[in-house]
């Protein structure tokens, strides 16, 4: 197992925290912040990561959870983004294998859509070459009569041809939790729900930071030699806080997805369709759902409260019901939602879609790094080229190369997606006469990795109807590894449940809430406010609001 990672005894973690000189304190821990903690870390770094609210609880939970290169981006002639996020799927992939699934795409060629067959071929034939793409993995043209064969709910009076891809999905806020979870096995140290309140200043250089402790609600010092802030949509806000907000600035823009039962919209494997008005949307199935997105909007409103309207959706519903011959999708057909927040960089005279997701690196006077834009994908090459940077302005640091493109993050990994099958299909026939679901198996396996035989053995042993009983070894493994502080902490950015099996958790919100009332000897009051919490971001992400 891990390293513990705990909030059980984070009072003595931050005592020690705090009396520790550390080379590298990093804010913000989404999966940028994440990759940096570990890259610095395993090359020696000392370093510390805070988080203002949970882990991956931002933009890292809230995207179309694809390991993808950007096919769209080829239109924007953006070659390098194209080429590096190609070739980081397979890194992730290789190293994470559990969490990183080979994903087969169908591209739609639609009548008046953006792509003709011709056009689409050439680019997905560049796509496939920029992204070393394996021979038996690369793009295969299919006729209106196969395309249809593939998945026959696509529209027929709009259908030309398609072309099926590879790409791999994802669940980003599991990735960023287990990225974390291996930054801290090297060494580092990370807490969630420490927030930035100051910096610290010596000869007008950071050297330490000030921060609230939403646990407490006391203030506590950390030093450190440097700052980086990978701070997502709150970047500019930090830049503020240092007096070093100059030059280009975030353009912050909003994506949605929506979820809905997958008998609603049973596509066989994940779709890449026009939306008619230059975006592209997904639908991608998983599990017992099908999740579709993502829109792609101005956002100048409170970047703590994040809602799906009933606009956002409606324009998602009409693209579906426009590309699908099925029964008409609904409003009420939807069950969750998700909306998060693109921190792309601003460029005078661009659309939202034709603002580049080129990461960038922001050098502050008073010694402050920070990085923003990019994507999930490039994560890793991200961490990479900030942890060269501080090596280069920090002459005291090791000066070691990256060790992360071969490094496993789990702690028990898998060798290779191979293994991960097979295990998949040997705990399926092992525990189909205890009870256990070829559903539990692929959730838990995919979830939890190998750490899943060991969540499920315990439940076995369990005096609780199993359905709970899985969920309490769920609960607790995330306690104890993974930080999990609040209730929503587990059904939310540790298990996905919220958004992938939201029933699971309006049944069970009690019992869930049970569970961290006495890890955390919570009294009334405590449990009273938790479950108003809980039961209002349920509310927020499965009813529509205006």
């Amino acid at each position: 197992m891990d390293k513990i990672l705990t909030n059980v005894n984070r009072a003595e973690r931050l005592r020690k925290s705090t009396q520790t000189q550390y080379d590298l304190i990093v804010i913000g821990g989404g999966i940028t912040g994440a990759g940096i903690a570990l890259d610095a870390t395993l090359r020696g770094i000392k370093t510390l990561l805070i988080e203002k609210k949970d882990f991956a609880s931002g933009t890292s939970s809230k995207s179309t959870k694809l390991i993808h290169g950007g096919l769209r981006y080829l239109k924007q002639f953006e070659f390098g983004i194209v080429r590096e996020t190609g070739l980081e799927r397979a890194v992730a992939h290789n190293n994470i294998p559990h969490l990183v699934h080979p994903e087969k795409m169908l591209l739609p060629i639609v009548k008046k859509g953006s792509f003709s067959k011709w056009s689409a071929s050439l680019a997905i034939s560049v796509y496939d070459r920029l992204a070393a793409v394996r021979e038996k993995d690369r793009k295969k043209v299919l006729s209106r009569s196969e395309a249809l064969e593939s998945e026959p709910i696509l529209n027929p009076q709009l259908l030309k041809s398609a072309i099926a891809y590879s790409e791999y999905r994802t669940d980003d806020a599991r990735l960023t939790i287990e990225t974390i979870k291996a930054a801290c096995r090297e060494g580092a140290e990370a807490f969630n729900y420490l927030e930035l309140d100051s910096f610290l200043y010596h000869n007008e250089k950071i050297v330490g930071v000030k921060c609230l402790d939403h646990t407490t609600k006391g203030f506590l010092l950390f030093k450190c030699t440097q700052v980086v802030s990978a701070a997502g949509p709150w970047v500019d806000k930090l830049r503020d806080i240092d007096g070093s907000k100059k030059g280009d600035t975030l353009h912050l823009t909003k994506g949605v997805h929506i979820v809905v039962p997958h008998e609603k919209l049973p596509v066989k494997s994940a779709v890449y369709f026009d939306a008619f008005d230059s975006r592209m949307l997904f639908a991608i199935p998983r599990g017992k759902i099908t999740y579709i997105g993502t829109s792609d909007t101005n956002f100048t409103k409170d970047m703590n409260r994040i809602l799906c309207t009933k606009k956002d959706a409606q324009y998602i519903i009409d693209k579906v019901n426009r590309m699908f011959e099925m029964p008409d999708l609904k409003l009420e057909d939807i069950i969750s939602t998700w909306a998060g927040l693109r921190p792309l960089i601003s460029a005078e005279g661009k659309s939202n879609s034709e603002l580049s997701r080129k990461d960038e690196i922001f050098e502050s006077p008073s010694n402050l790094i920070s990085i923003a834009g990019g994507k999930l994908t490039g994560f890793r090459k991200m961490a990479e080229r900030v942890v060269d940077l501080i090596i280069e302005k920090n002459d005291t640091f090791p000066e070691k190369e990256s060790l992360t493109k071969k490094y496993k993050i789990h702690s028990d990994s898998f060798v290779n997606y191979e293994a991960y099958q097979s295990l998949k299909s040997s705990l399926t026939e092992k525990y189909k006469s205890r009870g256990i679901s070829s559903y539990d198996v692929w959730y838990l396996l995919t979830t939890f990795g190998k750490h899943a035989i060991s969540i499920i053995e315990n439940a076995l042993l369990s005096d609780l109807p199993l359905e709970q009983a899985l969920m309490q070894e769920e609960i607790q493994y995330s306690i104890k590894f993974e930080s999990s502080l609040e209730p929503d902490d587990y059904f939310n950015r540790r298990s996905g449940r919220i958004y992938f099996d939201i029933a699971s958790v309006k049944n069970n919100l009690d019992f869930i809430l049970s569970q961290f009332k006495d890890a955390f000897s919570w009294d009334q009051e405590k449990l009273t406010a938790s479950k108003a919490a809980c039961q209002s971001l349920i509310d927020d992400v499965s009813v529509i609001k205006d």
